[in-house]
């Protein structure tokens, strides 16, 4: 019996958890938007495009992927790392990559 609520549950919940976190979210950005700060855009990272001049909304960084550790300014030149990752470096010569905690 328990186990039959638990799958009507998520039958009934997951399809719908990506438009309950941009309701939870509010008025924000999709990605590839024009922003002028990061607060604006869904992934909390508004990247400027060196060719344009322009910044867009970008999602976070994969594991891997070049990162920078928070967001401070306005807009940025590389994306923070996505949830469950931190933005490290092994050796103090290469950029920073986003890794498991």
């Amino acid at each position: 019996m328990a186990l039959a609520i638990a799958l009507l549950l998520a039958g009934v919940l997951l399809p719908c958890w990506g438009e309950f976190a941009l309701f939870k979210k509010g008025s924000t950005k999709a990605n590839g938007a024009r922003c002028s700060h990061h607060s604006e855009c869904f992934s909390d990272c508004c990247l400027i495009s060196l060719d344009s001049g322009s910044a867009f909304c970008a999602p976070r960084a994969r594991i891997t992927m070049t990162c920078l550790p928070q967001t401070r300014s306005a807009i940025n030149i590389v994306c923070p790392c996505q949830v469950g990752l931190r933005c490290r470096h092994k050796d103090p010569s290469c950029s920073r990559r986003c890794r498991l905690i």
